[in-house]
């Protein structure tokens, strides 16, 4: 029977709460958020379930020592301890990366990798006079080295490339969302399926494909090729495929519209891609529509999600620009939730709307707010009377 143990799923700033949420609903144990990483715990199937189900996720690492240390010497003495034989062949490959936040280490994170690097090949050529190649590209065993203040956590790296790589995206715009941060826009806007969905700006398609997969209980990386996972000594590929089904049974389709517009031929054709790239062209439809010349041909509730261009994607005037984008909405999109993505604090107050919720993010380097806007048929008051009188 397997045991339970100890895992951490690094995420984007500002996701660690969706990221905990997502796990808790997984099944996971013992969930504890930290700064853009959840800690839990669970089983060898539950290590499986996480990298192909998580969508704020960007990796999976299985802490194996978690120790002191008070400089590069205590670093090396620390791994030179573990049995790297039980994780690692001598003739296999491996690659280090680290991430260090203490006053103690001067030298930066590739010297710590290096200095990593140098104690486990030191291990095996000391034990088996021969040891393993470094193989940066493809790993048999990926590590990661964390070093916070004086507590230095060495893991296996169950995930490889990052997480955000779902295997679907082979076309792209200038500066494309990533999928890991599209999945928690979707998710902190409360969509889940049960209503239409538009994103109005749509570039190559990511927010939309994501939203599709979130409303049709999609694995998030169920298009991937490969996990690091899979190199394990203890990988259990049965196992692997039993999670797998498991919750691609969970897959359910929903009825209601999700759609995106884009004003460039170009971006369309990405867009279109990408989704055949994620087998979703059943439930997505992409039109070539500038947004501001258009309604809302949907009825009933309606999510509207969109990362507009902005910083230097954009070379146009940003007052007229986020002007049109506020009367766009307040006129044309009755009975709808809007939320907007934007590193621009400033433009957001063209916009003419009032925000109901302002969430910051982290969008590659760039602060961001994520805003809420209510758009009703007619203005609230209106609204709060005709609910008042229903009462």
């Amino acid at each position: 029977m397997n045991q339970d143990f100890k895992m951490t799923a690094t995420t984007l700033k500002g996701l660690e709460g969706v990221l905990a949420d997502e796990l808790l609903k997984l099944g996971a144990k013992d969930i504890k958020e930290s700064i853009r990483s959840v800690s839990f715990r669970g089983d060898k199937g539950f290590l499986y379930k996480a990298n192909i189900a998580l969508r704020t996720a960007i990796r999976i690492l299985k802490p194996i020592k978690t120790c002191k240390i008070y400089d590069e010497e205590d670093l090396y003495e620390a791994i030179q301890k573990i049995k790297w034989e039980k994780y690692l062949d001598v003739n296999g490959t491996f690659a280090i990366g680290a991430v260090v936040n203490s006053k103690n280490f001067t030298s930066n994170s590739h010297y710590i990798s290096l200095k990593s690097k140098d104690a486990i090949a030191d291990y095996f050529r000391h034990k088996y006079s021969k040891r393993p190649n470094v193989d940066l590209k493809y790993p048999d065993v990926k590590i990661h080295v964390h070093i916070q203040k004086d507590w230095c956590t060495i893991s296996l790296d169950s995930s490889g490339e990052s997480l955000h790589k779902r295997g679907y995206r082979s076309a792209t715009n200038i500066a494309p969302i990533n999928e890991v941060l599209a999945a928690g826009l979707v998710l902190l806007s409360g969509y889940t399926g049960d209503e239409n969905f538009i994103d109005p700006m749509c570039g190559s398609g990511t927010i939309l494909i994501e939203a599709a997969m979130i409303a049709n209980h999609i694995p998030a990386n169920i298009n991937r090729k490969h996990f690091a996972f899979e190199n394990w000594k203890d990988y259990d590929e049965d196992l692997y495929f039993i999670i797998q089904d498991s919750l691609l049974k969970k897959i359910k389709s929903s009825h209601f519209k999700i759609m995106g517009f884009d004003k460039a031929p170009s971006a369309v054709r990405k867009a279109k891609q990408n989704i055949i790239n994620a087998n979703l062209e059943e439930f997505i439809g992409v039109h070539h529509v500038n947004f501001f010349n258009s309604t809302k041909e949907v009825f009933g509730n309606t999510t509207i999600l969109f990362n507009p261009p902005y910083g230097e994607r954009l070379n146009i005037d940003v007052e007229e620009f986020y002007r049109k984008i506020g009367d766009t909405l307040k006129h044309n999109y009755p009975n709808s939730t809007a939320w907007i993505i934007t590193s621009d604090m400033g433009a957001l107050k063209h916009v003419g709307l009032r925000t109901s919720k302002r969430i910051p993010l982290k969008n590659a380097d760039l602060d961001c707010r994520f805003v809420k806007y209510e758009l009703y048929e007619g203005s609230r008051k209106i609204k709060k009377v005709i609910n008042d009188q229903k009462e």
